[in-house]
């Protein structure tokens, strides 16, 4: 079977994984892992469309004719700093909204802002 395809499978299975996670679950959490195996499944995919058989990196030397293009690697990359960013962006909301409320459950939350002030 060709790795191509088998990335490809593996990329498919994780963006089905963390597109339950993100709709299925109301732990706002739980939705940010779904969110962050989401991401990781479109590197694996964008990655894996990048390469070239036989490529090489893209370094002039003799005898070389066939060179992988970096530009999905460098995008690539910038993706995970900004993943990583807008995960600890949530994770510090989530921190910040538990301060507040005592609570991360959506439902409590809307409960406590029903709740006319005695």
């Amino acid at each position: 079977m060709d790795l191509g395809l088998i990335n490809g499978y593996a990329a498919v299975a994780l963006l089905m994984t963390g597109l339950y996670i993100v709709l299925a679950y109301d732990n706002p959490i739980k939705r940010l892992i779904g969110l962050s195996i989401f991401q990781a499944a479109i590197f694996v995919l964008y990655i894996s469309m990048g390469r070239i058989a036989g490529g090489t990196a893209p370094i002039l030397a003799e005898g070389i004719e066939r060179y992988s293009h970096p530009l999905p690697h460098v995008l690539i990359l910038t993706a995970i700093v900004v993943g990583v960013a807008m995960l600890a962006l949530g994770l510090a909301l989530i921190v910040r909204i538990h301060e507040e409320y005592g609570s991360i459950d959506e439902q409590h939350i809307l409960e406590l802002e029903r709740e006319p002030d005695a």
